[in-house]
Formats: C-alpha cells, sequence, structure tokens
C-alpha cells in the first residue's frame, strides 16, 4: 500500500504550493453542469419485508433507544460489512474516504455487486482522493443497472496519474481540493448500519503486509439508523457530489470496462479473507451467528448522530472558526460537560492553542484527561506529528496523561486479535466521558478535521459501551504504548513496564537520529493550520 507515503506527501505539498493559491487567483477548472434534481434520490427506510428490517426490530426494546456493538478487532468489521451485504434485499448505501482497490475493497465491491445481481440498490459515494488511475475499473463497478458511484469534491485533471501530480496540476483549484471527505457510513436496508473510523483497504482489517492500523468501527441498529441514512442523502445529493459518469475517463469500451472489473475480482486476483476466531477481545462472536438466529445481542442506549455538512469544502476555512454544527464543535461540547474523567483516543492530535486552553479549562475543574495518540515511529503522518510534538509539554504542564502508541510493542503484544510481526499504527477516534458518554467516529483533534475535512460520528449514552471502550484503550495505552511524562529537569521522558521491569528513555522512542532530525527542522517551517 502507498496510501502512507501519499498521505504525507499530499500534507508536505500542501505545504509548499497553497500559498501560491492566493497569488495565482480562484478556481480555474469548471466542474461539470449536472441537473440535481434529475439525479436526486434518497434513502429506502427500513422494513419488516426485509430479514435485516424484521431481525431489527424483534431485537429492539419499546422506544427509540439504539442498539450497538463495538468492533475493535478488524477481521470481525469486514466481516459484518460482507455479511450485511450478502443478506440485504432492498438497498445498500456505502460511504467512504477511502476504497482501496486491493485484496479488501475488491471483495466488498464483488459482494456489493453480487447484491446488484439480486436486484438490490447500491449507492457508492467515495472522495475522490484515493481514486487516482482507478477511473476504467469504477466504470466497470457502476455499469451494473443497479449500481450508482458517486464522488465527492473530484479532481478535474490528471486523473490517470498519482496522488501528488493531481494536486500539482490542480494547483488553482487547491482552495476547493483541499478539502476532503472523511465520513465513514456503510447502511443495508435502512435497518442496520456500521460507522466509525475504518477505511476500506488491506491495512484496516489486519490484512496488510507491513502495517496494520489499530482501530474501532460500532455496528448500530434502532433509532439512530434513520438519522444516518439523512446524513447519507444529504451528501449523496450535494452540490459537492458529482456522478463518476460525469468525471471519470476511460479509453476503454463500456464491455472492456465490465471485463476490467470482473477479472478483478475473480478468485484468483481477490482472495477471501482468513477465517474468524472464535471471539474478539471483547468476547463477541460473528455477527453471522446473531443474524442466522434471528436476534441481535447488543447494549442498547441514546444515540445522538452528527456529520459536518458537506459544504463545509466550499465555507471551511484554513484556521477558521469552528461551525456549531460541526462534529468537532458537538464533540468538544459533550467533553466540556465532564466532572471526573476524559480518556481519548486521536491519532493525529494537534490542540493548537485553543485546544491547550480547552484542555486547562478541564483541568481546572478537576476533570482527569488521558489521551492517547501516535508516536514518532507508529505515525503515518510525521509532518501531522510535528504539529502534535509542539504541544505535549503544554498538555503535560496541565497534567493531561498522555500515551503515545509503541510500533514494537504492539508487535510484541502477546493477543490473539493483535498484529503478530506487522507495524501497528494508530487510527481510531474515541472519546469516553465521565465513563458513561461515548464518541465513536472519524474525527481527529486537529485542525484538519475542525476545518477543512468534513467528518461522521455517533455520541452515545450507555455505560456498557463506555466500559467496554474504556477496556479496549487500556490494551492500547497499558500494553502497547509509553506513557510521556516531564523528567525533573522538564525534559521529556517515555516510560514503558514489561513483565514489572520499568523502563525510561529520554529520545523518540524507536525513532533513527535522521527521523528525528527531519523533524526537528521541518516543525518551525509547517502552518498548523494545514495539519
Amino acid at each position: 500500500m502507498n496510501s502512507i507515503i501519499h498521505n504525507a506527501a499530499r500534507r508536505a505539498l500542501l505545504i509548499l504550493i497553497l500559498p501560491l493559491v492566493g497569488i495565482m487567483g480562484g478556481c480555474a477548472l469548471a466542474l461539470p453542469a449536472i441537473d440535481r434534481e434529475a439525479i436526486a434520490s434518497k434513502a429506502v427506510p427500513a422494513s419488516t419485508a426485509t430479514t435485516l428490517g424484521r431481525i431489527a426490530k424483534e431485537s429492539a426494546p419499546p422506544g427509540d433507544l439504539s442498539g450497538l456493538r463495538l468492533m475493535p478487532l478488524g477481521t470481525f468489521s469486514l466481516d459484518t460489512r460482507i455479511q450485511l451485504t450478502r443478506r440485504a434485499e432492498a438497498t445498500l448505501d456505502v460511504q467512504y474516504y477511502h476504497l482501496e482497490n486491493d485484496e479488501t475493497g475488491r471483495w466488498l465491491l464483488r459482494a456489493l455487486r453480487e447484491a446488484a445481481d439480486r436486484g438490490v440498490r447500491v449507492r457508492l459515494l467515495l472522495d475522490d482522493l484515493y481514486t487516482s488511475g482507478q477511473d476504467s475499473f469504477l466504470l466497470g463497478f457502476s455499469a451494473h443497472k443497479n449500481i450508482e458511484v458517486r464522488l465527492f469534491n473530484p479532481f478535474c485533471l490528471a486523473r490517470e496519474s498519482g496522488q501528488t501530480t493531481r494536486f500539482v496540476v490542480s494547483i488553482l483549484d487547491l482552495g476547493r481540493l483541499n478539502h476532503r471527505m472523511h465520513n465513514k457510513l456503510f447502511v443495508a436496508d435502512g435497518a442496520m448500519a456500521v460507522v466509525g473510523g475504518r477505511n476500506v483497504a488491506n491495512e484496516y482489517y489486519l490484512r496488510g503486509t507491513s502495517s496494520n492500523f489499530i482501530d474501532m468501527d460500532a455496528f448500530v441498529v434502532g433509532g439512530a439508523v434513520p438519522a444516518l441514512q439523512t446524513q447519507f442523502d444529504r451528501y449523496w445529493n450535494s452540490l459537492a457530489v458529482f456522478p463518476l459518469t460525469s468525471i471519470a475517463k476511460s479509453d476503454l469500451t463500456r464491455g472492456q470496462q465490465i471485463a476490467l472489473f470482473t477479472d478483478a475480482i475473480s478468485d484468483t486476483k481477490t482472495p477471501a479473507p482468513a477465517g474468524l476466531v472464535s471471539t474478539d477481545v471483547l468476547g463477541y462472536g460473528p455477527l453471522a451467528d446473531d443474524l442466522d438466529g434471528g436476534r441481535l445481542g447488543l447494549h442498547w442506549g441514546s444515540v445522538d448522530v452528527f456529520a459536518d455538512s458537506p459544504n463545509k469544502v466550499f465555507e471551511g476555512a484554513l484556521g477558521g472558526e469552528l461551525m456549531d454544527s460541526s462534529v468537532t464543535y458537538n464533540v468538544l461540547e459533550e467533553i466540556g460537560k465532564a466532572e471526573s474523567e476524559v480518556i481519548g483516543s486521536s491519532p493525529y492530535l494537534v490542540p493548537g492553542a485553543r485546544g491547550i486552553e480547552f484542555f486547562k479549562a478541564q483541568r481546572e475543574k478537576g476533570v482527569k484527561v488521558t489521551l492517547l495518540t501516535n508516536s514518532l515511529s507508529s505515525t503515518d503522518e510525521p509532518i501531522a506529528h510535528s504539529g502534535y510534538s509542539r504541544y505535549r509539554k503544554p498538555m503535560l504542564e496541565l497534567g493531561v496523561e498522555l500515551y503515545e502508541l509503541s510500533s514494537d510493542r504492539v508487535m510484541n503484544n502477546k493477543r490473539p486479535f493483535y498484529f503478530g510481526s506487522s507495524l501497528g499504527r494508530l487510527h481510531a477516534k474515541l472519546f469516553v466521558i465521565d465513563r458513561k458518554t461515548s464518541f465513536v467516529g472519524s474525527m481527529n483533534l486537529d485542525p484538519r478535521s475542525a476545518t477543512l475535512n468534513t467528518e461522521l460520528g455517533i455520541i452515545v449514552s450507555s455505560p456498557e459501551i463506555s466500559r467496554e471502550l474504556i477496556r479496549v484503550m487500556d490494551i492500547d495505552r497499558l500494553q502497547s504504548s509509553y506513557l510521556v511524562r516531564l523528567g525533573k529537569g522538564g525534559e521529556l521522558e517515555w516510560l514503558s513496564m514489561d513483565d514489572e521491569k520499568e523502563t525510561v528513555l529520554t529520545v523518540e522512542p524507536e525513532t533513527s537520529f535522521w527521523s528525528r532530525l527531519k523533524l526537528l527542522l521541518l516543525t518551525p517551517f509547517v502552518p498548523e493550520s494545514f495539519l
């Protein structure tokens, strides 16, 4: 996978060339004119006429509560998406920031096309950032009469070139293209949904050969699902979204496009994932067992759904003020209600001056704040880490308890659901407030999530869900991370405890001199609002 390289390269490129946009003028590239009314469509509500709709209704208690099951293990999370796809009878609405043309991405697309063959309506909405060179492949997928693919905030030029080239040739359009749709959502038959932090690529589901992400999704039924459908429709019909066929270019005929896609999803090129272990870390078996039995075992509570406006692509600004409708605003508002404790996980943690003031206000109330993020060795975004590193000492001086994921400690973790010999990277975006309210979604605690990208997530009122989230985060925090602290002279120290042996390091763990030097030299020149 090259997505890790692309992420870092894109951020570096934007840092270098975004200031030129103001000098060179506004948008020079015209997107196609679209008759929005003609292409509008709406989500199909849940119905007991479908198997999934009937199971969801029969599993629900009285009232408008939502049922949830956390999925910390990527293999179970992928299988849940596939099971829902295979059992859908009416509609599938799928929205992702990144769907890679690898074994995992093709496995899901294969299941989606098989669903379309059964008569299921499939709507696939992708951010256009990771579609470089995939126009013919995606056109082959969307050629099915029951499938429609749309792109969020598309690139007009160099579509068959790499990600960096597309940005370079679109320099006059960077004010628009720097905004991306970071949402992750999967809804089956209007009855069951998956939300959380995972995209669709090998490394999110423990299929990466060199690295894999530690992440979290939630399976959701009940009252939250119609709200999630509303948010999907809001994006699907927005001005920032265009039909694939109005943007994509291909020299292949329609028949050749279909043949290309069909060959790509063949058994030889798209092998099935490995089988599941009997239970995950929380003791849950595969969702298929519940679906086969006709009743779901879930935790029930009230859920609020939050999503940024898709118009953030036109309205958001670098370093701008938070919109009161944004996911970041609402998550911070919930954290601000804390009375005793906040535990959070954010792979990219760049609080900024306003964030430091926010944490200071919590600490002055006596709220304990514990945060987990990536170390320099585990991050896939070294440039973002440069922004985080500016705020380590200020956070520690406030009394924030700070942990950084250790790649080595992840690999040495003996639990069977972890990563073996692959490099572990944190990707989960989670918060637990006073052990009773939780956030699961796509939002990082950084400027990009706050003012540039769109995000989606849920705030859950359920002590049981909070307890399970803490249990999972404690594994990452206590068994796979370093505690960062200030030494007697105010210097940073990284503390680990293995087999009752304490180890204290005084330099960035698991890094080379050159990687630390590059970060040191780069940090003063990285505008925080770009991160």
